[in-house]
């Protein structure tokens, strides 16, 4: 098999990380703040109280700048898995592109009609009529989110599919269990609380500056409060469903596992707890470390006897994994070649769970067949991820997401117990944690990605080989336009956002909020 560079590899994977990262900045944002839109306007409806029908008129305008930038930056996404990641797509195109086509032609169609009735059905609606409407809208975001997790779980923990030889692809063998997959399923419920709390925290932080300017005082608490109370219950539902997800980590992918505890060698269960520690990946181990006796497997695990194991031993347990599947793909070699005897089908069908771990050989040796015990270990090493990276990563988003718990829980207790009168530093706590969610969530999918590596489809298709025959100077040169793209669009975003979030309800031109009634409509 032919493969790319490693250098157009790792520039195709660094420009794929930094276009998903840009695109992650409007996702989670849009998926928050539909249930928050949701959550003002079913009080209008239930209270007939004017102020509800207000937040949920401007906090949907901020929305709909975030939604559009959002589509636009999601749209060159798709592009990248035909140019720089073509044997990708050739080889599980099959089961990627189905969520992907019903993420297209249903959920994102309808999350944009329903988007529309929600901006233009005020006066074409009953007021249940258009409650529906932004019920629709959140229902379609969400949506949305879970197909494309989907294809996500998929990468993480591939079932449902099985590889056939004939056409050198995976192939769809259960959509129940593909759209199923536990990885997925908790992977979007995960990642949509996730969003929930970052639509929380925006509204929280945008609401905090009205306060601390002192205008809009009542629409300003009011939103206070319902983000608040929204957020606490998220932060903290969030954090029960981090503990699943960790669990289904420990099941399917013990190597990501390891890394993240920075855990080299298997100890006696439950296991120390490594609070704060300094991997070295080239000594296997760790030259600091701050630890909790007898705290990680009950974490992890939620057991006292279940074993975790050390990267070093999962190391040795795939050399063997690497060495069946050097006879799977010399087998498989054999066979497209016209042998398909019966003790060469024999040798594959054997082998053929570790065909991928024989795949990791090719980037190695041009002779997978002959590889030599070093490089058979080689191959083996670049099964465990790097650790330094996944340990602190993991630590900053947990970090954050304690930070933002207390801020709800601060901001609700004032928002219940004091009418919304906080002290100055609880608002000014408030605005500046604004970004803590999107720097928070690009600390969880840094570990999920780097996690699988070297892998693109865990356990089958290692990323060396899944991407195009495309040379640097062209991966660069995509980059710069995406790049040049994303920074205009990124003005774009922040002029409007900041323009709309000083001007306030203001922007509404309902004629009774600061800048109509103090200064007439800017």
């Amino acid at each position: 098999m032919s493969l790319p560079s490693l250098f157009s590899v790792d520039l195709a994977r660094l420009q794929f990380a930094a276009v998903a990262s840009y695109h992650f900045i409007f996702v989670p944002l849009t998926l928050g703040m539909t249930w928050l839109l949701f959550a003002m306007e079913l009080a209008y409806v239930k209270t007939n109280n004017p102020i509800y029908k207000d937040m949920t008129r401007y906090w949907g305008k901020l929305f709909g700048i975030n939604f559009a930038v959002g589509v636009l930056s999601g749209l060159t996404m798709e592009f990248q898995f035909g140019t720089n990641w073509a044997y990708y797509s050739q080889y599980v195109g099959d089961i990627f592109g189905t969520p992907l086509a019903i993420e297209g032609l249903v959920a994102f169609m309808l999350e944009s009609t329903f988007l529309g009735l929600f901006f233009f059905g005020w006066d074409k609606l009953s007021k249940k009529q258009h409650l529906f409407s932004t019920f629709c809208l959140a229902i379609g975001s969400s949506f949305s989110a879970l197909l494309i997790l989907v294809a996500n779980g998929f990468m993480q923990h591939p079932v449902g599919a099985h590889f056939d030889y004939n056409t050198m692809r995976m192939e769809t063998t259960n959509l129940g269990q593909l759209f199923l997959n536990p990885m997925a399923q908790i992977g979007f419920a995960h990642t949509v609380l996730a969003g929930y709390v970052t639509g929380a925290i925006f509204i929280l932080g945008v609401s905090a500056y009205f306060l601390l300017k002192g205008r809009d005082t009542e629409f300003a608490k009011r939103s206070f409060a319902i983000a608040a109370g929204f957020g606490l219950v998220a932060s903290v539902v969030v954090a029960l469903l981090g503990d699943v997800n960790g669990v289904a980590v420990f099941k399917n992918q013990p190597e990501k596992l390891a890394a993240i505890e920075a855990e080299w060698t298997t100890q006696t269960p439950p296991a120390a707890f490594n609070l704060i520690a300094w991997p070295d990946q080239a000594k296997q181990k760790n030259d600091f470390a701050i630890q909790i006796p007898d705290v990680l497997g009950l974490i992890v695990t939620h057991s006292k006897n279940a074993q975790i194991t050390g990267l070093t031993e999962i190391e040795q347990q795939n050399e063997a994994k690497v060495q069946s599947g050097a006879l799977a793909v010399n087998a498989l070699n054999k066979i497209r070649s016209g042998d398909q005897s019966a003790t060469t089908m024999a040798l594959f069908n054997q082998n053929q769970v570790n065909l991928g771990y024989g795949f990791l050989l090719e980037q190695i040796t041009p002779n997978v067949a002959q590889a030599t015990p070093s490089q058979i270990d080689q191959a083996a090493q670049e099964t465990v991820p790097e650790v330094w990276g996944l340990f602190w990563m993991f630590r900053v988003m947990i970090g954050f997401g304690v930070l933002m718990f207390l801020l709800f829980l601060t901001a609700f207790i004032y928002s219940v117990f004091r009418k919304g009168n906080a002290p100055r530093w609880v608002y000014r706590w408030a605005l500046y944690s604004i970004p803590l969610p999107f720097l928070a969530s690009w600390a969880g999918w840094f570990v999920t990605e780097n996690g699988r590596q070297p892998w693109t489809i865990y356990g089958i298709l290692p990323t060396d080989i899944s991407s195009s025959f495309l040379s640097g100077a062209d991966i660069i040169a995509s980059f710069a336009m995406f790049m040049l793209l994303y920074a205009a669009l990124f003005a774009v975003e922040l002029y409007l956002m900041f323009k709309f979030a000083r001007k306030g309800p203001s922007s509404i031109h309902t004629g009774k909020y600061h800048f109509e009634v103090n200064q007439g409509a800017h």
